[in-house]
Order: structure tokens, then C-alpha cells, then sequence
């Protein structure tokens, strides 16, 4: 298999986001710009073990190509056995190793952002994963230290144990999600390693990507609760404009709602409310969209409802 991924522009990557960032939503921004998606994030334990959830969140949109499956995990042996299963997946281009999850049922088991404790078993665990895979591609997704920053060594450990690239959020375990973003700490990892590197964190807007990708020198962007309720940013990112049409808004609005339907069938009514409350934001009537939307079930109806809003949609108050 080929490596497909071109870091001679910069790229666009969809953040693994848990309850988000499924198929249909993925799709859409394919469709609209995004070079890459990657799947929600994965437990190897959950994959070992055949767990039917697990594996039906391995599934793919056609126009996903390249593809990128996320695992975590913190034994080598587990993950061993997570990889072979994937190398008989079809269509899975990168494997991803997740190294920056903070949520507390992660960290616990020796996951996600708990491998920063422990570079030496992480060094181990991108090995066994290089070494494993007949993918293309072996990424990693890191923060920038536990408590704190040491940044430096925990990209060089990265690098040196295979990885193909690597992607950075720019906060500590401890700074979550809510503390300031270190993007001159990204700019460091990029002049420290020789592999492509790409910034993660509160990129929530064009110019913020654009600034970005400028001040750290990185080869991309990984956008992730920056494009809920706004996928669009890939289309802008990939046009070079920042200017985006109500036409276009609408266009992915509807085109996200029919994948999700298509995808879940009717219960993708009910998953659907959560995005039109994050769609609607700074609309006139949007308010009672959502009331509306909230006692709709019926597919059609529900699908009119919206079709007719953000055709007809104002901002406003």
C-alpha cells in the first residue's frame, strides 16, 4: 500500500472527537475539504476482545481515502493483537496511536495521555505498532507533557521508534481542555524533529488556522470542537477563502443530516438534535427551531423543518 498523504501543502485533518466525529459527520467534511479523517478513538482491549460497538466503529465512508483508525492503549501484547486485527481491514491507511486523551477512565488504565508518564513503554508500544502494521503510515497524537512540559523528549521518542508523524495538542494532561494553548511549544517540536508535525488545539476559525499553521511552522491543522457546528472551516481552509456562503452552510447542513439518517436509520432523527442546536447558533429563530426539532421523529418531517430554516436563515437575535 502507498502513502497518500502529500505534506508538500498543508494539511487539514478532522480531530478524533468521541460522540462526533462519526461517519456521517467525517463524510461530510471529507466531501467539504478535510485531507484527512480519523476515526473515533478506539480501546485495543474493545478490539481484542470483539467487541461488536468497536468493530462497527471501524466502518468508512468510500470517500474517506486516506483513512486513519485511532487506538489507545497501554500493553504492548494488547496492542500487538489490536493491529493484527486491523491489518484485516481494508482501507485503513494510517494507524494511530492516541497519547493525549486526558479523560479521567482513560488515563486510569495507563491510556491516552497517561503514556507520557512513561515514555520508554510508549517508545515501545510505537514500535510494536510500526512493526506490526501493513498500513502505510503510523502517527501519534501527544500533549505536550502530564503535569509538566517536556515536550521535546516526548516527540524524539516518537520519532525514534518509527513514527511517520505526529500530531500535537498544545496543552498539558493537566490543562485539559480549558487552559491556553502553547503554540510557540509546537514550534519548538517542529524545528526538534525531522517528521511532519501537526497542531491541535482551539483552532476554531479560518483565520486561527491560517495563523497557526504561520506562527508554529507546522505541516497541518487538526481541527476538532472547532468544526462541530461549523465543518465548513475545511471548505474555507481548502478554498483559501474565508468567506462562506449561506448556500454552502446549507448544502453541508443537509447533506451531514441525510448521511446520518443513511447511517443510523430513524434513531439518526434523535443523534441529529445536538448538531442543529451547535448549526443554528446566531440565527433568528433559532429557538424555536430547537423546541421544534426536539417533539419531531418522523424522518421527512423533521428533514423539512430543517431544509426550510437554513434555506430561509437569517443571523440575527
Amino acid at each position: 500500500m502507498q502513502n497518500k498523504l502529500n505534506f508538500n501543502n498543508p494539511l487539514y485533518v478532522l480531530a478524533p472527537l468521541a460522540g462526533y466525529t462519526d461517519l456521517p459527520f467525517r463524510s461530510v467534511v471529507k466531501k467539504f475539504g478535510a485531507d484527512l479523517t480519523v476515526s473515533e478513538m478506539l480501546s485495543s482491549n474493545a478490539l481484542v476482545h470483539g467487541s461488536k460497538k468497536t468493530i462497527h466503529m471501524l466502518e468508512k465512508a468510500d470517500i474517506e481515502d486516506p483513512y486513519s483508525v485511532q487506538i489507545a492503549g497501554a500493553e504492548v501484547d494488547v496492542i500487538r493483537g489490536a493491529v493484527e486485527l486491523l491489518n484485516e481491514q481494508e482501507g485503513v491507511d494510517i494507524i494511530d496511536l492516541n497519547c493525549g486523551c486526558p479523560v479521567p477512565k482513560v488515563v486510569g488504565h495507563g491510556s491516552g495521555s497517561s503514556l507520557l508518564l512513561n515514555l520508554p513503554l510508549m517508545g515501545e508500544i510505537i514500535k510494536t505498532i510500526k512493526e506490526t502494521s501493513n498500513k502505510p503510515m503510523t502517527s501519534v497524537k501527544i500533549r505536550l507533557g502530564f503535569e509538566k512540559k517536556n515536550h521535546i523528549d516526548i516527540a524524539k521518542v516518537v520519532e525514534d521508534n518509527g513514527a511517520d508523524f505526529l500530531a500535537v495538542h498544545g496543552r498539558t494532561r493537566a490543562g485539559k481542555f480549558t487552559a491556553e494553548v502553547d503554540y510557540d511549544a509546537i514550534a519548538e517540536i517542529k524545528k526538534a524533529v525531522k517528521i511532519p508535525v501537526i497542531a491541535n488545539g482551539d483552532i476554531d476559525s479560518f483565520e486561527k488556522a491560517q495563523w497557526v499553521l504561520e506562527h508554529t511552522g507546522a505541516d497541518g491543522v487538526m481541527i476538532g470542537r472547532g468544526a462541530v457546528g461549523a465543518p465548513w472551516i475545511f471548505h474555507q481552509l481548502k478554498t483559501g477563502r474565508a468567506d462562506i456562503s449561506q448556500e454552502i452552510k446549507h448544502a453541508i447542513i443537509m447533506e451531514h443530516y441525510d448521511k446520518m439518517i443513511e447511517f443510523y436509520g430513524p434513531r439518526g432523527v434523535a443523534m441529529f438534535r445536538k448538531h442543529i442546536h451547535t448549526y443554528s447558533k446566531g440565527y433568528r429563530g433559532a429557538s424555536s427551531l430547537r423546541n421544534g426539532v426536539n417533539y419531531l421523529e418522523d424522518v421527512g418531517e423533521f428533514r423539512s423543518l430543517i431544509d426550510d430554516f437554513f434555506q430561509n436563515a437569517v443571523m440575527g437575535s
